[in-house]
């Protein structure tokens, strides 16, 4: 009993032993596979309609919780596990999901392209004045930098006014030209004749006489 006590015992501990090693072999080569399947990605993120660098994109990996940003010339390059997926956003443009392909071992570069957001804002107005009641208020007591210009303007278009100054007037242009052409034809009709004396003429003395019924020389006010 106490021989075959002794030899299960060599057993069970040469078991243990086999069981470690093949634990150790394992561990190893799951640690060494998992090295292999981190590679160096990178690559540059453009944009726009002129396919322009995107600078300042952000690229993370969530499950990892790591990421990184594009340069100014839309240059980035991270450390990812094979079969990672990354999310590549940017200011102005749809968010983007990118899967690292799993048949790479060292690294690879890519060129992303990202879509532009175009984001349709509501139409704010502003007013300098919190309610439309004072707004009105404020354009009605309004000095506008020609008042004074058209207050004279007004004060000169009276209608009154205007018909005082027709009144007092005197001849027109043409009236003035159309006397000095009657003078002239006058002159020229009674070239051969002695002058006559207006104060012994009928015709003249009963014009004057209408003239003073009209009231042609009374003194205007």
């Amino acid at each position: 009993m106490q021989s075959i006590s002794n030899t299960s015992r060599y057993t069970i501990v040469i078991l243990f032993l086999i069981v470690g090693f093949v634990s150790l072999l394992g561990i190893q080569r799951s640690q060494a596979q998992g090295s292999a399947h981190i590679i160096q990605f990178s690559g540059i993120i453009i944009g726009g309609e002129d396919s322009e660098p995107v600078g300042g994109a952000h690229i993370y990996v969530p499950k990892a919780g790591r990421g990184t940003t594009t340069n100014p010339y839309g240059f980035f390059a991270l450390p990812v596990m094979v079969g990672d997926s990354l999310l590549i956003s940017a200011v102005g443009y749809k968010k983007q999901y990118y899967k690292v392909p799993l048949k790479y071992e060292k690294g690879f570069s890519v060129v992303i392209e990202l879509l532009t957001d175009t984001t349709m804002l509501p139409v704010v107005e502003v007013y300098p004045y919190p309610t439309e009641e004072l707004f009105k208020e404020a354009f009605l007591a309004l000095n506008l930098p020609d008042e004074k210009a058209q207050a004279a303007m007004r004060k000169n278009l009276n209608q009154q006014l205007m018909q005082e100054m027709a009144l007092n007037a005197g001849p027109s242009g043409s009236e003035s030209f159309r006397y000095y052409s009657n003078q002239q034809s006058n002159m020229m009709y009674n070239r051969n004749f002695a002058p006559t004396l207006q104060f012994l003429n009928p015709f003249a003395w009963a014009n004057f006489i209408k003239q003073v019924k009209r009231g042609d020389f009374k003194k205007k006010k």
